[in-house]
């Protein structure tokens, strides 16, 4: 049985912004699609900026404030603007358990669980998201050293799996607010997200 993934990726277009001027291309992965957005001088820095940030329709575009997606997301894209490098916006909702699920889990959390006792009490592992489009879009923009972009471990493990010298990890810190604590303090405890 064949089970190589087949990647398919678009022509690479400009996307200016509020915080400057970016390229950007998508990558096709089954039904999800991945967006890359870089700075046209991140190939000249021996070791550039890259987040892999994983997808918030709540947070990144409704403005929800029960997680710390959306100002993560902007603070990358700001900090990549003026030293150069790359967002990868991993399509894979809810930790990959899609939007419906993902509402699902946040009725739960309503009724006073936790992300992770959510995510379990609906069937699936407290983090379902694979990274094979990942592997994919570094060997593409020829990577092999970078500062990450990140608080969560498992994404430090996944690059080093992947043989890309980490040379920095620099942190993505967002202040707390009421409806977010108990969600960070989560990813902390339970997750061993580096949120200090």
């Amino acid at each position: 049985m064949n089970t190589e993934i087949h990647f398919e990726k678009s022509a690479i277009a400009n996307m200016p912004s509020k915080y400057g001027k970016f390229k950007i291309r998508a990558y096709k992965e089954g039904h999800q699609e991945h967006l890359i957005i870089f700075t046209e001088n991140f190939e000249q820095q021996e070791s550039p900026l890259v987040r892999i940030h994983s997808e918030c329709l709540t947070g990144d575009t409704l403005g929800s404030i029960k997680c710390d997606c959306n100002n993560q997301l902007h603070k990358a894209l700001k900090l990549i603007a003026i030293e150069g490098g790359l967002l990868i916006y991993h399509r894979q909702e809810g930790r990959n358990i899609g939007l419906l699920n993902k509402i699902n889990a946040y009725a739960l959390q309503d009724q006073g669980r936790n992300t992770i006792e959510a995510n379990v009490e609906l069937g699936f592992a407290p983090d379902q998201r694979t990274y094979d489009v990942i592997k994919e879009i570094f060997k593409d923009f020829g990577l092999k050293k970078i500062r990450l972009l990140t608080n969560n471990p498992a994404k430090v493990d996944v690059v080093e799996e992947l043989h890309i010298e980490i040379t920095e990890r620099v942190p993505v810190i967002i202040d707390p607010n009421p409806h977010n604590e108990g969600y960070l303090r989560t990813k902390k405890e339970c997750m061993g997200h580096l949120l200090d």
